[in-house]
Order: C-alpha cells, then sequence, then structure tokens
C-alpha cells in the first residue's frame, strides 16, 4: 500500500536542483518548499495512520513535533529528519501508543531520509532535556506538526522556560561543549576539507547562537550574520545534492561540484584543471569569510551573555549600605591596567577608562601584545572599537615593531588573538601583503589549514632555544619569527615558485616597517630557502659532500642561519597535520623518521658551514 511518504528523498531532491545554468539560487526559497512538502507528507501520514487505528484512534492527548533542522525550517535536500510523538498516559495507553508509532516510523524509515525518532511524555520531554545540553538545545525549537498541537505547544513552552530559568547555571556548560567541540572539530576558516556543521564558524554555532538569545540573557546579531548564516546552509545543501546524502563533511570529492553550484566555477577559463582549482580556492575564501563571521557572533553574544550574569551580581557587600562612603550604592567596574590604555576586565583585554582609539595608531598593537602575553580573549566591543584605529602600514617605529615582534613571540597565544584581530581586518592593514593569502587554502593535500592560519602555526612553534641549545639573541630571534610569519606570502594564484615570490615580498615588508638590513637580508634568505633542507633531506644524501657543500652555502656558511632554518623546516613540518583518511608522506611532515632524516642533512650542512666559518677566521 502506497504511504504518504513514499519516495520522499527523491521529492526533496527534485525540489532543490539549481538553475539551468547549474548554479544554486534562492536557497532559502527552496529550504521553504522542502519544509511545506515535508510537512504535507508528515500530516498526510499521521492522518492515514489515525484513520487505519479505527476504535483505537485517540481523539487528543497525542501529538507529532518535529525538532531539528526541520522545526528550524533549514532542513535541507537530504537531511534526517527529527520527529518525537509526545503522549499524555492519561489519554492513551502504551500499547495504542507503540501502534501509532509503527505507522509512522516504519513508513518514514522507507522514504529514503534518515530518522531519528522517540516517544515521550510531556515530562519525560522535560526531565531529558533538564539533564542533556544538546537536547535542551534542540528543543527551543519545537514544531507542532499533526495530532494535539496543543499538548505539544505546552510542552515546548514548559521546556522553554525551564531553560530560561536554568541557563544562568548552564551557560558555562554551553561554552565548555563549544569548545570541547572545537578542539575536536577544528576552525571551519582554516580547514580545507571542513565540516561545515560541527567546526567552529559553523551551523552549529548558529543553534547556540539562538540558544543564548531564547534564555535573554544576550540579543542575537542579525544583518550581516544572518547573510553568512544563508550563504552556509546554502553550501550545506550543494553537499548534500553533490554527495546525494545527509554529510556536513566538504570533501575533495564534492569541492567542485559544489564550489560550480555556488557559483564560483569561472566559465572564462579555457584549462579546466585549472578552473576546478581556482572555483574552490574561491568557495573556500567565502566559507572563511562567513565561518569568522559567525564565529565572532558566537564569541560576542556569549560575552554578552556572561556579562549580564556579572552585572546581576551585585558589587557590594551588606554591610556596604551602612558606609557613608559607599552611599549605599553600587561600587564602580574595576579595571586592571595592564599595558597602556588597555585593561582587563571580567576575563577580557579591554580598552581602559578614556582612551580614543581614533586617536592612537599603535592601540591595536599593545591589546594585542597584552592579550596574549597575558592569554585573555580580546572583548568584542573592544574589537570593534580597534577599527577606528588610525592605522597606516608605513607608520612604524621601533616602539612599534618591539610589539610587533612581542606578538609573534607568544607562541600558541597569537593562533586566538591574530584571529581576532584579523576578524576586523587590522592585520592586513599593518601588512597589506597579508590580504593576498588571507582566507586561502592550500593546493597541498598535507595541508590542513589555509595559508594564513598555516603561517601562523609555524610562527606559534618557534622560540629561543636553537637545535643545538643554545638561545637565539634578540636579533636572530626576530629574523626566525619574521621568517615563520612570512615564508608563505608568496603562495598567489598560477605562482610556480612560491619561495621565490615570497622573498620577493619579504624585503618590501620588512624595509617598510623599518627594520634593519642586515634582518630583511637574512630574512629574505630563509623564506627564499624554506623548503630547501626538507629537499635535500628527502633528494640527497649526507654522506655526499657535494650536497652538503651546496646546502651549506645557499645559507651563506651561517651555522646560525642553518639553525634557523632547520627550526623553521621543522615547525614547517610539524604543522601541516593530516585530516582524516590521510597521511603524512614521506617529504612532508614530521615524523621520528622524518626527523632523524632532516636532521642528518643539517648537521653534516652545520658542520661544513662551522669549518668554513673557522677557516675564513684563521686565514
Amino acid at each position: 500500500m502506497a504511504s504518504a511518504v513514499d519516495g520522499l528523498k527523491t521529492r526533496l531532491v527534485a525540489a532543490s536542483q539549481p538553475d539551468d545554468d547549474g548554479v544554486y539560487r534562492n536557497g532559502a526559497a527552496k529550504r521553504a518548499a522542502r519544509v511545506e512538502i515535508v510537512l504535507e507528507s508528515l500530516r498526510q501520514l499521521w492522518s492515514d495512520a489515525i484513520a487505519s487505528m479505527g476504535a483505537d484512534a485517540p481523539d487528543h492527548g497525542v501529538g507529532l513535533a518535529a525538532v531539528g533542522s526541520l522545526a528550524r525550517r533549514q532542513i535541507g535536500p537530504c537531511s534526517d529528519l527529527d520527529l518525537v510523538i509526545i503522549y499524555d498516559p492519561h489519554a492513551i495507553n502504551d500499547h495504542n501508543v507503540t501502534t501509532l508509532a509503527d505507522k509512522l516510523w516504519y513508513p518514514l524509515w522507507d522514504s529514503g531520509l534518515d530518522l531519528d525518532h522517540s516517544v515521550r511524555t510531556r515530562q519525560q520531554c522535560e526531565a531529558v532535556t533538564d539533564s542533556d545540553l544538546p537536547a535542551a538545545m534542540g528543543w527551543l525549537d519545537v514544531m507542532p506538526v499533526a495530532g494535539d498541537t496543543e499538548l505539544i505547544r505546552k510542552t515546548s513552552d514548559s521546556i522553554l522556560e525551564r531553560w530560561r530559568k536554568a541557563a544562568r547555571k548552564r551557560l558555562p556548560e554551553l561554552t565548555d561543549s563549544a569548545k570541547q567541540r572545537f578542539d575536536r572539530f577544528g576552525q571551519l576558516p582554516y580547514l580545507n576539507q571542513p565540516d561545515i556543521k560541527e567546526a567552529r564558524g559553523g551551523l552549529r554555532d548558529t543553534v547556540l547562537v539562538s540558544a543564548l538569545a531564547t534564555s535573554w540573557l544576550a540579543d542575537r546579531p542579525h544583518g550581516s550574520y544572518d547573510d553568512a548564516v544563508e550563504h552556509l546552509l546554502d553550501v550545506r545543501d550543494c553537499i548534500h545534492l553533490a554527495a546525494n546524502k545527509d554529510t556536513n563533511m566538504l570533501l575533495p570529492a564534492y569541492q567542485v561540484d559544489v564550489a560550480r553550484m555556488m557559483g564560483l566555477s569561472d566559465p572564462t577559463i579555457p584549462d579546466e584543471d585549472q578552473r576546478a582549482a581556482e572555483s574552490i580556492e574561491n568557495m573556500q575564501t567565502m566559507l572563511a569569510r562567513y565561518g569568522r563571521r559567525i564565529a565572532f557572533a558566537l564569541d560576542s553574544t556569549a560575552s554578552r551573555a556572561a556579562h549580564s550574569l556579572t552585572h546581576e551580581q551585585p558589587r557590594f557587600s551588606f554591610f556596604q549600605i551602612f558606609q557613608p562612603r559607599g552611599g549605599g550604592r553600587r561600587e564602580a567596574p574595576t579595571f586592571d591596567i595592564i599595558a597602556p590604555g588597555v585593561a582587563r576586565h571580567e576575563g577580557e583585554a579591554v580598552l581602559a577608562p578614556g582612551v580614543d582609539p581614533s586617536a592612537d595608531s599603535t592601540l591595536a598593537l599593545r591589546v594585542a601584545v597584552a592579550a596574549a602575553e597575558n592569554d585573555l580573549p580580546i572583548a568584542p566591543g573592544t574589537l570593534t572599537n580597534l577599527k577606528r584605529c588610525p592605522i597606516h602600514d608605513r607608520d612604524w617605529n621601533d616602539d612599534s615593531r618591539s610589539a610587533f615582534v612581542r606578538l609573534l613571540a607568544t607562541g600558541p597565544a597569537l593562533l586566538r588573538t591574530w584571529e581576532e584581530l584579523d576578524f576586523v581586518d587590522i592585520p592586513g592593514r599593518w601588512i597589506p601583503e597579508w590580504l593576498g593569502i588571507r582566507n586561502r587554502p592550500s593546493v597541498s593535500a598535507v595541508h590542513r589549514y589555509t595559508i594564513d592560519r598555516h603561517m601562523l602555526e609555524v610562527t606559534s612553534r618557534l622560540d629561543r632555544t636553537s637545535p643545538t641549545g643554545e638561545r637565539y639573541d634578540d636579533e636572530h630571534y626576530t629574523v626566525l619569527l619574521m621568517a615563520g610569519v612570512l615564508h608563505d606570502i608568496g603562495k598567489r594564484p598560477r605562482i610556480v615558485d612560491h619561495a621565490a615570490e615570497g622573498a620577493r615580498h619579504v624585503p618590501v615588508i620588512m624595509k617598510r616597517m623599518g627594520f634593519p638590513q642586515d634582518q630583511i637580508d637574512m630574512t629574505t634568505t630563509l623564506v627564499r630557502e624554506h623548503l630547501t633542507l626538507s629537499d635535500f633531506a628527502s633528494g640527497r644524501s649526507p654522506d655526499d659532500d657535494a650536497a652538503v657543500d651546496e646546502l651549506a652555502a645557499r645559507l651563506g656558511n651561517d651555522p646560525l642561519m642553518l639553525d634557523m632554518l632547520f627550526d623553521l623546516t621543522r615547525a614547517d613540518g610539524s604543522s601541516l597535520g593530516a585530516t582524516a583518511g590521510e597521511t603524512i608522506t614521506k617529504k612532508y611532515g614530521w615524523s621520528k623518521w622524518r626527523a632523524a632524516l632532516v636532521g642528518a642533512m643539517y648537521s653534516a650542512a652545520r658542520a661544513r658551514a662551522a669549518a668554513a666559518a673557522r677557516a675564513a677566521a684563521g686565514a
């Protein structure tokens, strides 16, 4: 017997096809159409199930509800269905509930869509959402589908009320769960093969933003944020169409098709491979932009929610009421000054009272260094204000250069601080060339991160201890850090030798920043040769005198330059990272075997350079 949901997946996919030119347009309208197709089918399925039960059919006390993407009206072409039967045990017995459920679930299993289903009383729904944070957030959007919709609404209202009452206590749990997810799935703006739902800046973050707003602890953002959400949903829809299944992984097998459906493939490029590569790069650059926007929206919403909780607490003790000095008033907020114009306030780096960003060109650098060195996030409002700083790429002096190097030397803290600043476009104002590689994916499969993120990962791994165990002096450590943050600056479209291209950019950048010529020369050499040690280790032998002589000569027979090249090579290899299904190759990455291979070539070249230096000194 035919069911109302027969071929439901096929119908949804058919209603989701791109236009005749292959471009997926009007995604919001397509999502609305899919919602109506599903609702109409489910309501008919419910009617048929009730009719088939005869005298046992309930006339009240049981209903069908949707949660998840269907309830949010964001269902994709192949999304699973999250459905729950809610019933009143006084109105219908367990046997009849089971019979009704069977008449609904079995046809849905045959419809081609995955089904997440449950049968619960109102009390059971409340108990689950009280103890299960993901379930609680899923129940903040509930759509009555069929049956006793009043029972569903009362259940939904009760859960929503309980969420708002408990949100103040559950906010730390919510932010902790988000951090654990970020640690597992990474950050959408920096991944070449992202999970666009679970990664930081993905669709799951938009659910958290809505949950925070629903708690009444903070308003949700609009405008550019809504635009980012809709574009990310369009990408999710295109992934479903390319994969013909419910998945959120933007794997290489789908990327060309998804980029084409998103309208990012340039038909005027005659070479098919080049057209495909540039379309993928355009798509991932777009994803990085929208992912950053969503991540910032979550951070700013969570920050406002946390501040609202703080300000609910009185800033005075009971006995202060009787002190004339206080006059029974709340104390003013306290600011712990951590740098000129920068303060610590409620666990964030903020502008000190009275600071005018529009009058201070170096304020952004001071905020960045203070935040990174104190391991503090920069308050979202402060980031917005820093956009007003009159930053010019040629306005560098000894203090600002020193601050920039201090920022690069903050290790892992650099990653968060730079990302925060990059959201408000500040690094590109310091170094305009940064915009040429910002958000760009790497064409190499061994690179997990975008080019800009990879360079920061490398820089964060560079410290003062050289391979010999000695410490670099300030001059050489500055050179090493600058080489780390600029080593892939030459990775531009259609550039064959990015190391040579980078060496062309480095002198321009560093001269503009006012670095001494000897530091510029050393940094330029390291950027030009940053692949050399790895290439020699892969293709030549440390027992080959000619190879060792050539490697040492490329670094000017300078043992310290070889030390820095080794550290840069190690940081470069260790920051690549393999994604799921990938392995570190013999040429790239940093396994023990790889470390031994590169170390042997480095040691031979360093010994040769040291001998040459001693001979030159003796002469």
